[in-house]
């Protein structure tokens, strides 16, 4: 089986958004401190990146109050999911039709 491009997604070819479906996936959710410690990133790096993977519908935002303090929560959405799924197994494939 030949992989095509278009077998990956766009929306995981950048490092951060890849790194963030992954700590995502494998959690049921994570807020933004945590991420932002977490993957060493500044604060309006993630942002940017969390409204792209948002904008595709592949994760959910929950904004609430700790106290007096917000707490905005990320989980990756079923969409997400199923097309982080995917571009793992078309990586997978990729790196399969590499050996020889």
């Amino acid at each position: 089986m030949k992989i095509s491009l278009e077998q990956f997604d766009k929306a995981f070819e950048n490092r951060i958004r890849l790194q963030v479906m992954s700590v995502l996936v494998a959690n049921e959710n994570y807020d933004f401190n945590s991420l932002k410690d977490l993957l060493n990133v500044t604060d309006g790096n993630l942002a940017s990146h969390l409204k792209a993977l948002e904008k595709e519908e592949y994760i959910t935002v929950t904004k609430s109050f700790i106290g007096r303090k917000p707490n905005t929560q990320y989980a990756a959405s079923p969409k997400g999911r199923e097309a982080f799924r995917k571009h793992l197994e078309a990586l997978e494939n990729l790196i399969k039709q590499q050996k020889k």
